[in-house]
């Protein structure tokens, strides 16, 4: 390619990358994906349908670091023979005379070995690949639009990997067969989407379905092994699926509903359209569910199937209008399920957090682009459950049904929702935009006089105050008070607690493992019964308090818990092995095994929490050894970003230390 037609095509598109959507309308795409785990390759033939809606001379998709061939551009399915089209650094440019009302196809074959957005892992020695476009980077594994505003049909095919499970957005076509002799397996939408919520997952699962009131299958992968923790994970999703359609006053949009955990994700949660993929490590059993669940997050990215993939913020400015609305929506779900009182503190935790950022200098307007997860998260959400305060049940549903419809499958501005609300209000909002939304900082004081006139529970929570030891303080925790105050007067005054106390349910007996760290011999029996609990947290806690309190007691501490793993991240296990090193006597165990074994979890094939817990003990230890400083360096390279921030300051203080 010379150097002037590189230039011309350059000066195309600098013109023309902002309006693209102005003057061409890509409707859908079709495409046959190879996966190749062993070279972390993606290839592909792929068929892109579009419009032109201002006659323009060249068209382009985004496609980072990719080889293209056999690309044909077409109309009225026959070949163009004077079209051509430039493979850029990160795009694909497609040049041609286009007119102006008419349809194209272009059709080309791609590779790529994508250095993000789409993960090639090893779990459990098998392979496991799953994607994460998050924001604009779809087009580092799939020629895309970067362009949220460009909606996009995509009907995703994959062949081979036979024995495997793949999973995309929409709905699954009847299996066949190529003339290669592989198996295909296809998946169909119906309707468009950005392309940041294209996805795919590839690896061993088994799956479960359910059916909502509607008939939308509702679909939950989980790994083979995992028989047992199906439910506690995926527990209340029916009830928050029909929930969440009858609350928002929109019937759930596409066809289908998917789940799958993979291993190692980047975040929580991502709401790719029909098709959330969440983080295993919120794979859970009975006992884990009551201290870390999938509840909240799997109504979040439900939420976002209306706020976010049905209709897409135009851009960064009006992000709150995706991350608000979902984390709103999914405290409606909770409260549906676990009361008021659940809810109003929850608005309380945000409160706290958003003063907490406020008075340390970070907060910004809910309309800055750069504003930090918990401005778009939570304040978006107190903007809503204020505005519905205002305005009145009624309008506020009304208004958000209209929204919906009336951009459904588009996007949208913050003008475009308050000027619904508005119509049914009758009145200008213009103030509270200034004040709720536009403002830099959140107005914390006025949301905590707020909660405390609407929930009596937040309120009897602000009046409990035991920083001074009082008679009355004790008294709380005899009598009717919330859990909530029981457990803030056991932080403040932690030796207020009694045998008494212990009779108290699940969260306030959490607390005194958290809180009550010198035992008192009159309530060691008592404590000893934590370790019973249906609680890992508590479990974990109360374990390390009652051996550092009661050294004589230590082996029966270790018998008691030795088969308690824990969560995913193995918690308990972890801090067993822990202190059963440190209890010389205690030869119960072959302590070098133990060791080894505690070393072994640093390596790649354990998930990353797990991984950064043993880092942490043997760091604790000073026992650090060549393979677990292999490890760090290997961590160092890992997908996750808060596995390489934790391996580098790791390896910065193992160094100083030796230093």
């Amino acid at each position: 390619m010379n150097k002037a037609f590189v230039i011309a095509f350059l000066l195309i598109l600098r013109m023309s990358y902002a309006q693209q959507t102005q003057v061409v309308d890509f409707k859908k795409a079709h495409a046959l994906l190879n996966v190749e785990a062993d070279s972390l390759r993606i290839s592909g033939q792929v068929s892109y349908q579009f419009k032109i809606l201002k006659a323009v001379d060249s068209v382009y998709l985004d496609a980072v670091d990719m080889n293209f061939n056999k690309v044909e551009i077409l109309q009225d399915s026959v070949k163009l023979e004077s079209a051509s089209h430039a493979n850029l650094k990160d795009k694909i440019v497609f040049k041609y005379p286009f007119q102006k009302n008419k349809d194209y196809t272009v059709r080309f074959k791609y590779e790529a070995k994508p250095k993000k957005a789409l993960y090639f892992l090893k779990r459990e020695k098998e392979p496991q690949i799953w994607t994460q476009g998050q924001g604009k980077y779809t087009s580092h594994w799939f020629p895309s639009l970067d362009d949220v505003n460009d909606k996009i049909i995509f009907n995703l095919s994959l062949e081979g990997w036979d024995n495997y499970t793949f999973v995309a957005n929409g709905v699954a076509l009847a299996e066949g067969r190529l003339p290669n002799g592989k198996l295909k397996r296809s998946y169909q939408m119906q309707q468009p989407m950005s392309s940041y919520l294209l996805a795919l997952v590839l690896g061993r699962y088994e799956k479960t379905t359910k059916v909502s009131d509607r008939g939308i299958p509702l679909v939950q992968y989980y790994y083979p092994k995992d028989t047992l923790k199906v439910e506690p994970t995926y527990r209340y999703s029916e009830k928050m699926f029909n929930f969440l359609e009858q609350e928002i006053g929109v019937p759930y949009p596409w066809q289908v509903y998917k789940q799958v955990p993979v291993h190692d994700f980047l975040y929580a949660g991502m709401e790719n359209t029909s098709l959330t993929i969440f983080s295993d490590a919120y794979m859970v059993d009975d006992i884990g569910f009551n201290d870390k669940n999938y509840v909240n997050i799997n109504a979040h990215e439900l939420a976002h199937q209306w706020f976010g993939d049905l209709v897409t913020a135009t851009s960064g400015e009006h992000h709150w209008l995706q991350e608000g609305f979902a984390t709103y929506y999914a405290l409606l779900a909770e409260r549906d399920i676990f009361g008021e009182d659940y809810y109003y503190f929850k608005l309380l935790e945000s409160v706290i957090d958003l003063s907490h950022q406020d008075l340390s200098g970070k907060g910004t307007s809910l309309l800055d682009p750069k504003s930090s997860s918990l401005t778009f998260y939570q304040r978006g959400a107190w903007v809503l459950h204020v505005l519905r305060g205002i305005v009145g049940d009624q309008v506020f549903k009304q208004a958000v049904k209209r929204y919906l419809e009336k951009h459904q499958f588009g996007t949208v501005k913050t003008t475009d929702f308050i000027s619904e609300v508005e119509k049914g209000y009758g009145q200008s909002l213009s103030s509270f935009v200034n004040y709720w939304i536009k403002n830099k900082a959140f107005p914390y004081e006025k949301a905590f006089e707020l909660l405390k006139k609407q929930s009596p529970a937040v309120n009897e929570f602000a009046m409990v105050d035991c920083e001074a030891k009082t008679s009355k303080c004790a008294e709380y925790l005899k009598y009717y008070v919330s859990d909530k105050a029981k457990a803030k007067v056991i932080s403040q005054v932690p030796d207020l607690v009694n045998a008494e106390t212990f009779k108290n349910n699940l969260k306030v007996r959490q607390a005194i493992a958290q809180y009550v760290t010198k035992i008192p011999e009159s309530i060691k029996t008592e404590y000893e019964s934590l370790l019973e609990d249906n609680s890992y947290v508590t479990i974990e806690k109360a374990l390390y308090n009652l051996w550092t309190n009661f050294p004589l007691d230590r082996s029966k501490y270790l018998a008691k818990t030795r088969d308690v793993s824990g969560f995913n991240d193995k918690n308990v296990r972890l801090l067993w092995i822990v202190l059963n090193l440190n209890t010389p006597y205690y030869q119960t165990d072959n302590k070098q095994r133990l060791f080894d074994e505690l070393v072994d979890y640093t390596g790649e094939q354990y998930n990353v929490e797990l991984r950064m817990g043993a880092f942490n003990y043997l760091n604790l230890m000073s026992a650090c050894n060549e393979q677990c400083r292999a490890n760090l360096e290997t961590a160092k390279t890992h997908h996750n970003w808060r596995m390489v921030k934790f391996a580098k300051e790791l390896s910065n203080k193992l160094e100083e230390n030796k230093k």
